[in-house]
């Protein structure tokens, strides 16, 4: 019997299915330049900031997030398993839905956590079962266990 088996849930840090923060840290830039606003007040003097988030990771996402076929096999195996996936990220829920999906992910995954305690929420709704990976070659290696 596989290892993975006996986990019941595993918690995957986004960044681990694809580098959301050069996007986030790019988009950052590109609205405090186009609006003429300081980084640190960005979320606060622009009231519909998640939405030009959105259509921004939308339209960049092809040139920041390549979908990983490895990656893609192994969701799908745990997911065929019954595990139940959780993603947590520190970015933006509309950035991290939109890289999901990008990367063909979001179908697999039951719950998406965002911002600060986003690894917290998980590991409650998830109970106690449940393996946290923050790495490509840590997801991967979930493919690779042996009893």
């Amino acid at each position: 019997m596989d290892s993975r088996a006996r986990v019941k849930a595993v918690a995957i840090d986004l960044d681990a299915l694809g580098d959301t923060q050069r996007l986030w840290q790019d988009w950052r830039q590109e609205a405090a330049r186009r609006f003429r606003i300081e980084l640190p007040a960005l979320e606060t003097e622009l009231p519909n900031w998640e939405h030009l988030l959105e259509r921004f990771a939308e339209e960049r996402a092809p040139v920041y997030l390549r979908p990983d076929a490895d990656v893609s096999a192994v969701l799908r195996a745990l997911h065929g398993e019954g595990v139940r996936l959780g993603v947590f990220t520190a970015v933006p829920r509309a950035l991290a839905r939109v890289a999901l999906a990008h990367l063909g992910a979001s179908r697999r995954v039951t719950q998406l956590e965002t911002g600060t305690g986003g690894l917290e929420r998980l590991r409650s709704s998830f109970g106690g079962d449940m393996c946290v990976v923050r790495t490509r070659d840590q997801l991967l290696g979930l493919s690779h266990r042996t009893p």
